[in-house]
């Protein structure tokens, strides 16, 4: 059976590969997100069909950010579609209008902090305020949830600062960046392994790469859900 802590991400190209990995996962997965990269191959389509026809939870993972005017009205719109989660940046102005456009609908706003693909040099080519990534994140996930966000999405790394602060009590913590130990890092840099983000304090963690690129994703993603329950607290390879 699944466990909807675990979230899959279809970053597939399209909706037809979509389903049909989704098809291959069957019961064993319960949550899928759906990103950007999907958006022009049917995303939104995908969906549907997966929450209406296969009673699966969708997190739509879009990162909006836009003056608030236009957050508000993407948001309302998205809430149609009876989604779990949504992403948008973590500025505080992007999170209240994004809330203010998910009113009325069960839809969690989650607020990004800062990528898990970055580190500080990347930061630093963006013109990011000096400081630790990780002091960051905390900083940046607090002012969120100052603004009304439902959870924030940070590495497992900061899981567990993030769920220390006062503000954090009831909220998400959702994090990508999570990689079964001894698998290939790909472009994430601040990972862990899936038992160590839930024992950081993480509501859901997102998997993508490393079920959909398995030769049998169905094992993959189960394997995935028993090292989560487990008590292993070994590192990913580096």
């Amino acid at each position: 059976m699944s466990d909807d802590r675990l979230i899959v991400a279809l970053d597939v190209p399209n909706a037809l590969a979509g389903l049909e990995l989704a098809e291959k996962l069957g019961d064993s997965v319960s949550f899928y997100k759906i990103g950007l990269g999907m958006l022009t191959g049917g995303g939104l389509a995908l969906a549907d069909e997966l929450k209406r026809e296969h009673g699966k939870r969708i997190f739509l993972d879009m990162k909006l950010f836009d003056i608030g005017a236009t957050v508000e009205a993407a948001v309302r719109g998205l809430a149609q579609f009876d989604l779990d989660f949504l992403t948008v940046h973590g500025d505080p102005y992007v999170v209240r209008a994004a809330k203010e456009g998910a009113a009325g609908s069960d839809l969690k706003i989650l607020a990004v902090t800062i990528l898990t693909s970055l580190e500080r040099s990347d930061l630093d080519g963006a013109l990011i305020k000096d400081g630790d990534v990780s002091d960051l994140v905390v900083e940046r996930a607090g002012r969120a949830f100052d603004a009304g966000a439902d959870g924030v999405i940070s590495s497992p790394n900061e899981a567990a600062l993030i769920r220390a602060l006062p503000e954090a009590r009831d909220r998400l913590i959702v994090t990508p960046g999570v990689r079964p130990a001894g698998a290939d890092l790909g472009d994430q840099k601040r990972v862990a392994t899936p038992a160590n983000a839930v024992k950081n304090g993480v509501d859901h963690i997102v998997v993508g790469r490393p079920v959909w690129k398995a030769a049998d994703p169905r094992a993959a993603a189960k394997a995935i859900v028993a090292e989560m329950q487990s008590q292993q607290t070994i590192q990913p390879n580096a």
